[in-house]
């Protein structure tokens, strides 16, 4: 089919990609950010609680084994083998059963593991609902990419992505600054960390409630058939924004069709998106390196230092400030620069920033650069999560993004006993040079075989 031939389908799509971004667009979009910070606050729990974990004799920074299961590698491990799970084995549910559906239950199931988890006291059950958690997170992060993708106009794909993570990262340095709190006592007589796990699950419910006045991706619902439904939203939402907006909607542009036939696993490898696919394969197996690599230790590493417990979170309460900052200050250019170009930035800032923290020892200069390592964290992170969900189709973009990102997930599982075991026998140092290994293979993978798509209708960049 012609991709100037106009379907029902294509027309809805046509008519959401020229909404201004309006108020009511901005709505929807913190309303998934917000569900995002729970999502986010569970993820990064994991290196500020670490330090009380330690004190309670259930983990131990190292391991004794390479694979051994009472280190904080393991328990790490366990996470990010429940997110590989849940982005390749799960994910595709969301495009069976529809984006909003699948963002609402995926929510209540981590939210039911992680307060589970803050009763159990010992490795093997920390570790076993650490994994059933991942499973639901890591439906939850492919979700939360496709359903964001999908429903705001291109014009401001770029910005909507960095304010969902500006918004969702603000709850890093809200558990650093819960965990500077409360690790190191306990109140009523419940250890500090079990409080700051039990803080962030309980949180979630509020906003479960709040993300069920959420509409379905009306571009899911065409490319489903449902085209009454996909009208009663679009529908819905042109009032609404016209409303705001206070006169004419733009014209319609010119319809983007793409291939109605039911989506299938194996057209991830198909001809049409192998090459992406590969690319993306190994840029996620790389790209997790550097930002869990950071993310996941950074506390253990400034103890590693000869930092005192209390100093490091200190110390990572004041870093983790970048985290929300960067985004929100990425949306003054987040559509202007090309997303590619911004992934491979973020990528050549964790390889710089973090040569130069393990190279210091004063307190000012590894705030300093802690706080440049952080941002180039989190510029990576939005722009690649906007990046791979806009190169597939909507028919299998949730199962395409979860196989892709499964492999970080994976590689995550493997390189937390790699920086244990790293850590231990070369120190910091070694341990942030295994991480620009990474960086610079983030870097070429994208320059030489990412394709541009800023501006671009999602229909013809999946075409």
């Amino acid at each position: 089919m012609s991709a100037t031939t106009s379907t029902p389908a294509a027309l809805i799509t046509a008519r959401l990609d020229r909404l201004p971004a309006t108020r009511h667009i901005w709505v929807m979009v913190l309303l998934m950010a917000l569900g995002g910070c729970f999502e986010t606050y569970d993820i990064f729990f994991t290196a500020y609680v670490a330090p009380g974990l330690f004190k309670a004799g259930i983990f131990t920074p190292t391991t004794v084994s390479f694979f051994g299961l009472t280190g904080l590698a393991s328990f790490i491990a366990a996470l990010f083998l429940g997110l590989f799970i849940g982005t390749i084995a799960v994910s595709y549910i969301a495009d069976r059963f529809g984006r909003r559906t699948i963002f609402v239950f995926a929510l209540l199931w981590y939210c039911a593991a992680t307060a589970i988890l803050a009763f159990q006291s010992t490795a093997g059950a920390l570790n076993f609902w650490r994994f059933i958690a991942g499973i639901g997170i890591g439906v939850e992060l492919v979700t939360i990419d496709a359903y964001l993708s999908e429903i705001v106009p291109k014009s401001i794909r770029g910005k909507a992505f960095a304010f969902q993570q500006g918004i969702g990262f603000a709850s890093v340095p809200i558990v650093a600054f819960l965990a500077w709190m409360l690790v190191p006592i306990a109140p009523l007589g419940f250890d500090g960390w079990r409080w700051v796990v039990l803080i962030g699950s309980a949180g979630a419910i509020v906003i479960w409630f709040l993300r069920l006045g959420l509409p379905e991706s009306p571009r899911w619902l065409a490319q489903q058939g449902r085209l009454q439904d996909a009208e009663r939203v679009m529908a819905a939402l042109e009032a609404k924004v016209q409303a705001e907006y206070g006169q004419p909607l733009p014209p319609i542009g010119a319809p983007e069709v793409e291939d109605p036939r039911p989506g299938r696993y194996r057209e991830v490898f198909s001809p049409e998106y192998r090459g992406r696919t590969i690319m993306l394969m190994v840029f996620n197996f790389a790209q997790t390196i550097g930002f869990y690599g950071f993310a996941n230790w950074v506390p253990t590493l400034l103890i590693a230092k000869g930092i005192h417990v209390t100093q490091s979170l200190e110390y990572t309460f004041i870093i983790a400030l970048a985290y929300p900052a960067w985004p929100l200050i990425s949306m003054l250019f987040a559509d202007k620069m090309e997303r590619k170009w911004q992934v491979c930035a973020g990528a050549l800032g964790i390889a710089v920033f973090g040569i130069l923290f393990s190279t210091q020892e004063a307190a000012a200069a590894l705030i300093i650069i802690g706080l440049f390592q952080t941002a180039s964290n989190t510029w990576l992170s939005f722009s690649f999560h906007n990046y791979q969900s806009e190169l597939y189709p909507t028919r299998v973009r949730a199962r395409a993004v979860g196989f892709v990102y499964s492999w970080s997930r994976i590689s995550v599982v493997f390189t937390s006993y790699i920086i244990a075991f790293v850590l231990q026998n070369f120190g910091v140092t070694g341990v942030f040079t295994f991480i620009a290994l990474a960086m610079g293979v983030v870097i070429v993978s994208i320059a030489a075989f990412g394709p541009k798509t800023n501006q671009l209708a999602l229909e013809a960049i999946s075409r």
